[in-house]
């Protein structure tokens, strides 16, 4: 009885020390969940959970990153459209001086004075479009243009050049164009646009003055330019109209000079417009109209107007070299007609930077509640119910406590306790 009474008591003594070690592992890995507020730990803690904790993390940092590119696109878009706003200011600015220069009270000297005032603000013009965001990259630039985008007048060309591809890079659903086309706000496509000027050469006791130039089925005519002649004027004293015979010159885009046979035109009464339509085969693809006294002699030069840069330079150098109010009446008529297509295209561009802003802003909403999903997705995978974890650590340390007092107890038992 005595030596199986003794190895009873050797097992309850291992067995005690085994439930001791047992429950002060789990205090300690309780007390440990509980500093760390996390469920799991480590992944050997709950592999599957610890798996779905590291992938939600993942698509958050990536949202973090993207959300911080996305900062600055819209921090470079918002430049791009106070740039263009600037620019709008100054070409209305600009568009205020060319109507006062038109005032047929003006002296040729007076007239060299807004030529002056304009050419200031054109040189501002000039700064503005060219401008750089943080990074040295211009705002109003396009695929792969060059540091500075508008380039001109040139030497070997007249006229400005874009250095770059028309187009701008596309918007995805994280982020937005760093720029803005500036190929389609300020310069001006014959095939797109359809935005001409026309220039009068008088003959001798003319005062002749053309409207502004309106285009259509611009496919057809593919940005070809024309030279009017007036071969003859024949007036009807008896029934007070007036008619003008013209000869049209045609030079396409690659040079081709084409003379049309003469044209006459319906009768009008003398003093009001007389209108001139230009066909291609059997589309109309001009529309403009005569005023003032044409003679014969008188030539109109029609070309398609490259961009708003090339307007401006031109108003400004037809209003400061104007010798009569009907040249100047000339200049500014088409130089108005070409700034308000112009500002239009200018005031789309900014609209469209305005929606790319409200884009950004959406994409940062979406972004945010993304982030908030995959964010409650790690929380259910790892983290720790603090109430339940603190309960559970409770219990356990009551348990512990418990498995003390009884190790006590045993560890007490000697040969001198089994002898009583």
């Amino acid at each position: 009885m005595t030596s199986f009474h003794r190895i009873g008591s050797a097992n309850m003594y291992d067995s005690a020390l085994r439930n001791l070690s047992a429950r002060q592992k789990t205090v300690a890995d309780l007390q440990e969940n509980l500093t760390a507020g996390k469920r799991v730990v480590r992944p050997s803690d709950d592999p599957v959970a610890a798996a779905q904790a590291e992938r939600a993390m993942t698509r958050i940092s990536r949202i973090q990153s993207e959300q911080r590119a996305l900062d600055v696109q819209r921090g470079s878009m918002a430049q791009a459209e106070s740039t263009l706003g600037d620019a709008i200011s100054l070409v209305q600015n600009m568009r205020q001086l060319v109507i006062g220069a038109g005032n047929g009270t003006l002296k040729p000297e007076d007239r060299k004075t807004f030529a002056n005032q304009l050419q200031s603000l054109r040189e501002q013009f000039t700064e503005v479009i060219n401008r750089k965001d943080t990074n040295g990259m211009p705002l109003l630039g396009a695929l792969g243009s060059a540091l500075q985008a508008f380039a001109g007048p040139l030497l070997a060309n007249p006229d400005y050049e874009f250095n770059g591809l028309p187009g701008q890079n596309a918007s995805t659903g994280s982020n937005i164009a760093t720029m803005l086309d500036g190929h389609a706000t300020l310069m001006f496509d014959p095939v797109r646009d359809g935005i001409y000027s026309a220039g009068v050469t008088p003959a001798p006791g003319s005062s002749l003055v053309t409207s502004a130039i309106s285009t259509s089925n611009r496919q057809t005519l593919d940005g070809a330019s024309y030279e009017l002649e007036v071969n003859g004027v024949t007036i009807d004293n008896a029934t007070g109209t007036t008619s003008i015979t013209y000869t049209l010159t045609k030079t396409d885009r690659a040079g081709v000079v084409t003379v049309m046979p003469p044209v006459t035109t319906a009768p009008v009464i003398t003093g009001q417009p007389i209108s001139i339509a230009i066909q291609e085969g059997a589309d109309t693809v001009m529309n403009f109209n005569l005023n003032g006294t044409p003679a014969t002699g008188d030539r109109v030069n029609i070309r398609p107007s490259a961009s708003m840069m090339s307007t401006l330079d031109e108003a400004i150098q037809g209003i400061s070299h104007a010798p009569n109010t009907t040249a100047a009446a000339q200049v500014v008529g088409q130089a108005l007609a070409n700034i308000d297509a112009g500002l239009e295209r200018m005031h789309n561009m900014r609209g469209y930077a305005g929606e790319l802003l409200n884009r950004a802003d959406r994409i940062s909403s979406d972004q945010g509640n993304r982030s908030i999903q995959l964010e409650a997705d790690r929380s259910r995978a790892e983290d720790l119910d603090m109430i339940e974890g603190i309960s559970n650590f409770q219990n356990a340390n009551v348990g512990y406590q418990a498995a003390l007092q009884s190790y006590a107890q045993v560890q007490r038992m000697s040969l001198f306790d089994y002898l009583r």
